[in-house]
């Protein structure tokens, strides 16, 4: 019998709590650990300065809903995403719910909307997301959501390959989430799932890896025709970088882009006997049959200054003038330093846009330019006072065109 007093017994051993470092990990864990180690720390300031310019275009677009509805007399501010939905996103909605020709109507019939013009990599998405998500204005809006996030990522990749000043790559972005028409990545359109594929692709093709770099640039081309004016970019980059035998073998990888163009092209065919019907679509309702570049410019220039327009479209197309002499200003800088894929991009881009009865879309176009947003972010390094400059002149214009296209007053 043992003599201790009960005070002085030893304590039963006690049951050790689980380590919660060595508890079993479901997948779903797992995989959200792996993601966050392959963010860095500066990813992570990226996306967190994404977060609240996101945070910014949504609470302008409810001060739009109440502070400047249709009409003088409104009593209800409408649907909480009804400023989301305007023009383009129209198009991309009614082709992701209804198809392209529905109940055999088509080019043939009067007053069709000429949605043939839209590539289908965007609405084949939204009408896969649509699934999950019951409203077809938030499926498009969590599309460009997640497509912004991966756009900026790699665009800050990008910006320490050109500015190793900007080592985060946060200024080129900053740069760039504040641009003027930076309402487009947040809204139904095309811009931030073509970024999303088009920026990931230059960064492989920087490292000479063909095979991926076609493959994402073949997956641009399904939402935008300047998909091709990346696959262009980056055959003279392959040029440029090609030594030996062994690299021409990746060649055959740069005709892979054109191929979702031509499977539309075959697919518009088979319903109009028109293999250039989207181009066709584009002449008949944007006005983008061919003009010389004076012409357009001189057509531009009339719309804008001669009172022909309401002031609303007259302001549209001064900026679209403003974009063209940036546009152009970049391509002589490029071609200045030698960047002849970058030049090539942006100038392909320009001769597209530059050469219609008047100029329509350049100022969105100026978000696919990367070039110009790293170019801004190295001119701020050597002249500091450029960056505030820039951010008093841009903000009120970003904010200005948000209002614009969330109260449905962009294009006048």
């Amino acid at each position: 019998m043992s003599t201790l007093s009960p005070g002085l017994r030893p304590a039963p051993p006690q049951r050790k709590s689980p380590d919660p470092r060595s508890a079993p990990r479901t997948p779903r864990a797992s995989r959200l650990r792996r993601a966050a180690a392959w963010l860095t720390p500066a990813d992570r300031g990226v996306l967190w300065l994404y977060l609240l310019t996101r945070v910014s275009v949504w609470i302008t677009a409810h001060g739009a809903r109440w502070l400047f509805p249709r009409g003088s007399d409104v009593r209800d501010a409408g649907p909480v995403l009804e400023p989301f939905q305007q023009w383009d996103a129209n198009h991309y909605l009614h082709i992701a719910r209804d198809g392209y020709f529905p109940a055999d109507a088509g080019p043939w019939m009067t007053g069709w909307d000429n949605r043939e013009a839209f590539f289908p990599g965007y609405p084949m998405l939204l009408r896969a997301v649509h699934t999950l998500v019951p409203s077809w204005t938030a499926a498009g809006l969590l599309i460009s959501l997640v497509a912004g996030a991966v756009a900026v990522l790699a665009l800050s990749r990008t910006a320490r390959s050109y500015v190793p000043e900007d080592s985060d790559g946060r200024r080129t972005v900053l740069f760039f989430l504040l641009s003027p028409c930076a309402v487009f990545l947040a809204a139904g359109y095309t811009e931030a799932l073509f970024l999303a594929f088009a920026l990931p692709a230059w960064l492989a093709a920087q490292r000479h890896q063909w095979a991926w770099a076609c493959t994402l640039t073949a997956l641009a081309t399904t939402v935008r025709v300047s998909g091709l004016f990346l696959a262009a970019a980056i055959a003279v980059l392959f040029v440029l970088s090609a030594r030996t035998r062994q690299d021409w073998r990746g060649a055959g990888w740069l005709a892979l882009p054109a191929l979702p163009p031509a499977a539309y092209s075959w697919y518009l065919h088979a319903h109009t006997d028109d293999w250039m019907a989207w181009k066709h679509a584009q002449e008949r309702g944007w006005y983008r049959d061919f003009h010389t570049p004076w012409e357009a410019w001189a057509t531009t220039w009339n719309a804008a200054f001669d009172g022909l327009h309401t002031t609303g479209y007259a302001a549209m197309f001064q900026a679209e003038l403003a974009a063209m002499v940036v546009g152009a200003a970049l391509v002589g800088l490029l071609v200045r330093h030698r960047r002849w894929p970058e030049a090539a991009y942006v100038a392909l881009s320009l001769w597209a846009l530059g050469t219609s009865y008047w100029y329509t879309s350049i100022p969105r176009a100026t978000l696919l330019w990367w070039p110009l947003w790293t170019g801004l972010a190295a001119l701020s390094l050597r002249r500091p006072w450029f960056r505030t400059a820039y951010l008093c002149v841009a903000a009120p214009l970003s904010a200005l065109v948000a209002l614009a296209f969330l109260t449905g007053r962009w294009a006048g």
